[in-house]
């Protein structure tokens, strides 16, 4: 593919009489000169040691590929243009049945950390497992959650970006540091909704991501910052049209000393600031094949480093993804997605007693492969029909050592599997009028395969060697929904669901520690499944005003939990349900150059648990709020400018499951300021937690770690 963007290339330049039959960007030298370079990095000619993988090779061939596309003659009719989007397929008519809420460009670029984990929880209700954002978390407990159906590390919202998931294979977290808000275009967040077209998974809700366009990014844009303890944040992209379609690169460098997550009080000679560096850099391209089909690739690549509590507590996470969509939106509409993931994983863990080395878990590397086919038969104008299937596949595998004090190996650990689930689907939207009615089935495949635990004594002799039964089985959700525009502004809507979660290769197979705590993985995990109802109101008389309620009752059947059982050791167990039951309500208000979003998730959640799990029975899931809240008020004088604070409170929570050890209520403000300097370049000022409110992310014992404490950035802003 990549051949024949070269040939072009070597063509116009050897021809020069036919240079007029190409676009004018196609006949400049420079353009010419960059195929040529980009067909050496397709096939790995000089390119850098990080880039040189066959998911970036992938992606550069398939931009390549496209890009002649552009030129074709029968494209579209003379005088007729082509509009390429790089999205998916349409929302369907009834997407507003169910709980959503979308966050638009403008707010993504806007917030305080310039962080995600920031972005989303102006949403209330999305969580993390704990309270730390990216630079201080360990990468393995930013899993994602909706509606305080939480209680462990793993996502229970599916996410997806440009269609595909994005948790890691191996542990179900989300590698959040390698999302950077100023690529996307904006996200949607759908609490609750059951697992639909858009694949299992999403127990509690899902997030979709997609990439912002060419038109939203300009030609050049990109920022630099420091903030007051000397840390950085860059970023740049370039995202030039070629022909009827448009690529983009960019890429994102964040490094800091960090700050102290120990209070003053416990630090010893060993404890350590919350160091972090990470970088990003994503390859996208969008080409039409014709006037109703576009080609869409997208490649990631990504690092992260951080340091946790002690001198030598480090974890890293790295990754390589690749995909490949194909859009119609023709009669006959469909969308067929490819992907492949490449991820690893590595941890130290220090004691807290002697502050040496005791687990070394120095590589978890795990592959994720997975596609999509969604087809829109033309049923008729009152109907939506989706029709397809969607397979993924993780394989996973634990390589540690443990030591004792003085240094030395005492156990070598071997742990992993492979889960795969198959998806078949079929969703049908019907509109009579004011209501829209819709229904969807699907039925998952799965598998958990391959598993095993193995260990070995400081001279490699295999003292522990666990295989278990493979297992698989079949099961179905359903849900469907109405939503009725009854008449000024008001929209009632009301939606019943279902869906499932296979446990993932971390939770199956691989035990962990934050010390002191050990918790062991448990091969017999059952898979978790939800049953929720919802009913909501919708207000939206102007494009100044939109109000919303939802109330809701969700249920997850065999909720995967860490059970304690004895001091300082949990496992994870199914526990019978962890019941969630609330109300989420939404303001959006504009006064001329006032804007405020308003967010409110009152929640009562608790775990109903029985036999050997009994001490947990009626008691909130752990690192779970009663309240999440969020207000932010904007501020426009005038194009280009923007003054933003946001007041965020999240209520008590609970470190364990057992209701021991309590995370205080904080409440925050932050801030943004971006004013014009000259023509494309702006003043941008940041503060987070300008209070500077102890937040405790963590309390074993009276044990304590903390968020980041006020933190005051300025730097400039280039382009859009």
């Amino acid at each position: 593919m990549g051949n024949g963007a070269v040939q072009i290339g070597r063509c116009i330049a050897a021809n020069p009489h036919i240079a007029g039959v190409f676009p004018a960007p196609w006949r400049h030298e420079s353009f010419r000169g960059a195929i040529c370079k980009a067909r050496a990095l397709a096939y790995g000619a000089r390119m850098p040691a990080p880039l040189r993988s066959l998911s970036v090779r992938l992606v550069l061939t398939a931009v390549l590929a496209g890009a002649p596309c552009a030129a074709r003659a029968d494209a579209a009719p003379p005088g007729e243009a082509i509009v390429v989007t790089g999205r998916g397929l349409a929302d369907t008519p009834a997407t507003p049945a169910y709980d959503a809420v979308d966050i638009a460009r403008e707010r993504l670029t806007s917030s305080a950390s310039g962080r995600i984990e920031d972005v989303l929880a102006s949403v209330a209700g999305v969580q993390q497992l704990r309270r730390s954002d990216s630079r201080s978390a360990n990468p393995s407990a930013q899993g994602l959650t909706l509606r305080a159906l939480g209680g462990n590390a793993t996502s229970r919202a599916l996410v997806l970006l440009d269609g595909v998931p994005m948790a890691d294979p191996m542990f179900g977290y989300i590698p959040l540091s390698a999302i950077a808000p100023e690529r996307l275009g904006g996200v949607r967040v759908t609490r609750g909704g059951g697992s639909g077209a858009f694949g299992a998974g999403a127990v509690s809700g899902g997030i979709e991501m997609w990439s912002a366009d060419a038109a939203a990014l300009g030609r050049v844009s990109g920022e630099a910052l420091v903030n007051d303890r000397g840390e950085s944040a860059m970023s740049a992209a370039l995202a030039p049209r070629l022909g009827e379609g448009f690529a983009e690169i960019s890429g994102r460098w964040d490094r800091g000393q960090g700050f102290w997550t120990t209070p003053a009080a416990q630090r010893g000679p060993a404890s350590a600031r919350a160091r972090y560096e990470s970088w990003s850099t994503a390859l996208r391209g969008v080409a039409p094949l014709t006037d109703s089909i576009e080609i869409q690739a997208r490649g990631l690549l990504f690092e992260d480093h951080r340091t946790l509590r002690f001198a030598g507590a480090d974890s890293g996470s790295r990754g390589q993804d690749a995909s490949i969509r194909l859009v119609g939106r023709g009669d006959w509409a469909f969308e067929a997605l490819a992907y492949v993931q490449a991820r690893d994983f590595s941890n130290v863990v220090i004691s807290a007693s002697t502050f040496r080395k005791t687990l070394d878990q120095r590589r978890t590397p795990s592959t994720g492969l997975g596609g999509k086919l969604e087809l829109r038969p033309p049923v008729g104008a009152a109907h939506v029909l989706r029709l397809g299937a969607d397979w993924r596949l993780a394989d996973g595998a634990l390589q540690e050592e443990a030591y004792i004090a003085a240094g030395a190996v005492t156990a070598r650990r071997r742990a992993g599997g492979r889960n795969s689930d198959l998806g078949l689907f079929a969703e049908d939207d019907w509109t009579l009028g004011a209501l829209v009615l819709t229904a969807g089935l699907r039925a998952d495949r799965w598998t958990v395969r391959d598993g095993f635990f193995r260990e070995g004594n400081a001279a490699g002799v295999v003292v522990i060697d666990n295989r278990f039964a493979d297992r698989a089985g079949w099961d179905t959700s359903l849900r469907g929904g109405a939503v009725w525009r009854a008449g000024g502004g008001v929209a009632l809507r009301a939606a019943a669901y279902s869906g499932i979660r296979l446990p993932t290769l971390n939770e199956l197979y691989r035990p962990f520690v934050v010390f002191p705590v050990r918790t062991e993985a448990n091969a017999a995990l059952r898979n978790e499944a939800l049953r929720g109802v919802e009913a909501g109101i919708d207000f939206a008389p102007s494009d100044a005003v939109a109000l919303s309620a939802t109330v809701f009752a969700n249920r997850v059947k065999d909720a995967i939990a860490n059970v304690t059982v004895a001091t300082n050791l949990r496992q994870r167990r199914n526990v019978d349900a962890v019941r969630a039951r609330g109300i989420e309500l939404g303001t959006a208000l504009r006064l001329g150059m006032l804007r405020f979003d308003g967010s409110l998730a009152l929640t009562d959640a608790e775990v109903r648990a029985s036999g050997t799990s009994a001490d947990m029975n009626g008691k909130r899931p752990a690192q779970t709020p009663r309240i999440a809240a969020s207000g932010t008020l904007t501020w426009q004088p005038r194009a280009g400018w923007q003054v933003a604070a946001t007041l965020r409170h999240l209520g008590a929570q609970f470190e364990d499951d057992l209701e021991t050890d309590r995370l205080p209520a904080a409440t925050t403000l932050d801030a943004f300021v971006q004013a014009p300097l000259a023509r494309g370049v702006a003043l941008v000022l940041r503060g987070e937690n300008l209070t500077d409110t102890a937040i405790v992310t963590r309390n074993q014992g009276g044990s304590i770690d903390l968020g980041a404490p006020r933190t005051l950035w300025i730097g400039l802003r280039l382009g859009r």
